[in-house]
C-alpha cells in the first residue's frame, strides 16, 4: 500500500458503527480517509451513499473507496454501476485478497450486520495491502471495460 494514499469511505444506517470503528484503523495505516457519511444511525438511503463513494472513484477524485451497509449487496449493485468502478462485496480475507490479486477491486464493501470489526479491519487490511497481479487478469478487466462501452447495446 501506498503512504498517504487517500480513501474514501461511506455507509448508511447499518454501516454507520462499522466504518466508525474502521476509520481511526485506516488512519492508524497511514491513510487520509475521507468520510462521505451518513454521520449517524437514523435511517438513509443506500444509493445516496454509494453514488457519493463510487463517483469519487469513477472519476479518479480517490483511488480507492470502502462501502458498509446491512448486508453488502445494496451497495455493490450501486456502485458497480459506475463506470470504471470495480465494488467487491468481501466477508473473509481471501475474498478480500482476491478481489484486488485478480479483479483490481477499487471499491471495498462491507456487511455492517454481518461482519465484527476485528474482522472488518482484517478484510480492509489484506484488500488495502494486496497488489493486482496484472498479467492474464488484465486481459478480464480489459473485457470488463469493453463491456462497459457497448452496454447500451445487446450483446447477442
Amino acid at each position: 500500500m501506498m503512504k498517504k494514499e487517500k480513501i474514501i469511505i461511506g455507509a448508511d444506517h447499518a454501516g454507520y458503527r462499522l466504518k466508525e470503528t474502521l476509520k481511526p484503523f485506516l488512519v492508524e495505516m497511514g491513510l487520509a480517509v475521507t468520510d462521505a457519511g451518513t454521520d449517524n444511525e437514523q435511517a438513509v438511503d443506500y444509493p445516496d451513499f454509494a453514488a457519493k463513494v463510487a463517483g469519487a472513484v469513477a472519476a479518479g477524485i480517490f483511488p480507492r473507496g470502502i462501502l458498509i451497509c446491512g448486508s453488502g449487496v445494496g451497495m455493490s449493485i450501486v456502485a458497480n454501476r459506475f463506470p470504471g468502478v470495480r465494488a467487491a462485496l468481501c466477508r473473509d480475507e481471501e475474498t478480500a485478497r482476491l478481489s484486488r490479486m485478480h479483479n483490481d477491486a477499487n471499491i471495498l464493501v462491507l456487511a455492517g450486520r454481518k461482519t465484527d470489526p476485528e474482522t472488518a479491519r482484517a478484510i480492509a487490511r489484506t484488500w488495502l495491502d494486496t497488489p493486482f497481479e496484472g498479467e492474464r487478469h488484465q486481459q478480464r478487466l480489459d473485457k470488463i471495460m469493453e463491456i462497459e462501452r457497448k452496454r447500451h447495446s445487446c450483446p447477442i
